[in-house]
């Protein structure tokens, strides 16, 4: 796992520092004479204003980081098994207008909100770049997940809220290890982490998201979760007959979606669920989804602290 010092290393060595403004700024950045910023990013260097308005964001991370540094998007893309934007976020997420989903953003409604500022991810909009830098300055990260520090790190940059982005991070890390002292002897508890989707159902491993926050508190990962024979440790699925490998001390589970959700009620109200040692203990615990898995931001990782603090302190 990064640490928070390497994490913030690499992103401000991407992040260039301030440079006059392009002498041909692309449509939606600031006026000729504004201030602009070069930032090195996943898609290779942009110039973007130094105090972005007008910010589109194209994935659920970045409507956490935008709003954890005080900046309220003009739009953003929403995960498709939403519906509306996250609640965690408060009542300023209904002003955001809705610019298509994360696989698949509105073009049209993007450039009808005039941004100065695009913030997106490579893992799933690179086919869209060349459009998207065309309507505006247009800042992609690399991955999802395991990166989610250097993510925000790098998007506080282009939001041109560098300190403040570092300064949150190093506050959310400070309290996940204040929270294992509470607990006392987190590594000793097997935690599960278990997400229902609409056509399956994942355990979630070491470098995913909500498996980091865990992991920053220094909690114990169930032997199945801690996927030590794939590459990629994000996840791995299952399917309902399997559900005794999602067993632990204790279980945290979630729903994508209405959908998954009626699987979550069919499977949790089966005997094969009701047998789980942590669910006959009552160790299972259901937690929401779009803090735990589509959050991926120091707000989201701040509400899974929340969770683990109140049922694992008691």
């Amino acid at each position: 796992m990064r640490a928070l010092r390497t994490a913030a290393v690499a992103v401000v060595a991407l992040a260039i520092g301030v440079t006059g403004c392009s002498s041909d700024p692309a449509p939606g950045t600031q006026s000729e004479g504004a201030e602009t910023r070069t930032i090195t990013h996943a898609m290779g260097t942009t110039d973007v204003p130094a105090n972005p308005q007008r910010v589109v964001v194209l994935d659920t991370d970045k409507v956490d980081t935008a709003l954890s540094l005080g900046i309220v998007p003009v739009g953003a893309a929403r995960a498709t098994e939403a519906d509306g934007w996250p609640t965690y976020l408060g009542d300023k997420v209904s002003s955001m207008k809705e610019v298509g989903v994360l696989a698949e953003p509105d073009l049209e409604a993007i450039a009808a909100l005039k941004p100065d500022l695009i913030l997106g991810s490579k893992f799933r909009q690179e086919k869209f770049y060349d459009e998207l830098k065309a309507i505006a300055p247009t800042v992609f990260t690399e991955r999802v997940g395991i990166t989610w520090k250097e993510n925000f790190l790098l998007d506080g940059v282009a939001l041109g809220k560098e300190q403040q982005a570092k300064d949150l991070l190093a506050g959310y890390e400070k309290r996940a290890k204040e929270v294992g002292t509470k607990i006392g002897n987190p590594a000793e508890r097997k935690i599960s982490i278990v997400r229902f989707m609409p056509a399956e159902i994942r355990v979630y491993g070491p470098e995913s998201f909500s498996g980091i926050v865990v992991g920053d508190v220094g909690l114990g990962r169930t032997e199945r979760q801690l996927l030590a024979n794939k590459d990629d440790k994000r996840f791995d699925k299952l399917s309902p007959e399997r559900i005794s490998e999602v067993d632990g001390d204790v279980i945290f589970f979630c729903a994508y979606g209405q959908k998954a959700e009626a699987q979550q009620a069919t499977v949790t109200a089966g005997n094969l669920w009701r047998g789980l040692s942590a669910v006959k203990a009552g160790k299972a615990y259901p937690v929401t989804d779009e803090t735990w898995m589509t959050g991926i931001g120091v707000t989201a990782a701040g509400k899974i602290l929340d969770d683990l603090e109140k049922h694992l302190t008691a």
